[in-house]
């Protein structure tokens, strides 16, 4: 929809010009942890079950994914010390600005989950959820913004997301995009800025 994308852009551009200082100072402290690359790219399923590399600031150590599960908990030993910090106010995922730029990623959508996830989407979920762009936000990330605290202590955090947090997440997905208009974008924007800050 080319009001969406228009939507998105109205945001997205002052917004990488007035937060390119912070990214720099953001890239030296990530630096200065381990002196590995300040982002990081993972594949994730997007639209039309097309698949693209989603940014983020790096987080964790380098090759944490060889050390360990694609789900990480609150006390994950792999996340670094400035990566605590960017994963409490959501920092890490401000890169993903630069797929929206790209057109990979809206500002609000779906979230894209890895193949190994979507692997598990029924088809009638598949031909939904996949029908529009995933976003930076939506409703599942407002209510599972501390995700990685609720799999904490879990004796298999893998199976647990898969079985009971991602078939929630999937009900939320649903509704976006049923429901989906700029009004709702613009309110869960707002929503997400209030959830990161309180």
């Amino acid at each position: 929809m080319i009001t969406k994308r228009l939507f998105d852009l109205f945001f997205v551009i002052p917004g990488l010009v007035v937060l390119s200082p912070i990214f720099i100072v953001i890239g030296l402290l990530i630096k200065r942890d381990d002196n590995g690359p300040v982002l990081f790219k993972q594949i994730r399923v997007g639209l039309n079950e097309k698949p693209f590399k989603v940014l983020k600031f790096r987080t964790m150590v380098i090759d944490a994914e060889k050390q360990g599960a694609k789900v990480t908990t609150g006390g994950d030993s792999r996340i670094t010390k400035t990566g605590q910090w960017l994963r409490k106010y959501k920092i890490d995922e401000l890169p993903q600005l630069i797929n929206v730029l790209k057109g990979e990623m809206s500002l609000v959508g779906p979230r894209p989950e890895v193949p190994e996830y979507v692997a598990f989407y029924s088809e009638e979920q598949k031909q939904t959820v996949l029908s529009v762009l995933p976003g930076i936000t939506d409703l599942a990330s407002i209510e599972f913004r501390n995700e990685n605290e609720l799999l904490t202590g879990s004796q298999d955090p893998v199976k647990d997301y898969r079985e009971k947090v991602l078939p929630i997440k999937l009900t939320y997905y649903k509704q976006y995009v049923k429901e989906r208009s700029l009004w709702m974008d613009f309110k869960l924007i707002i929503k997400t800025i209030v959830a990161i800050v309180t």
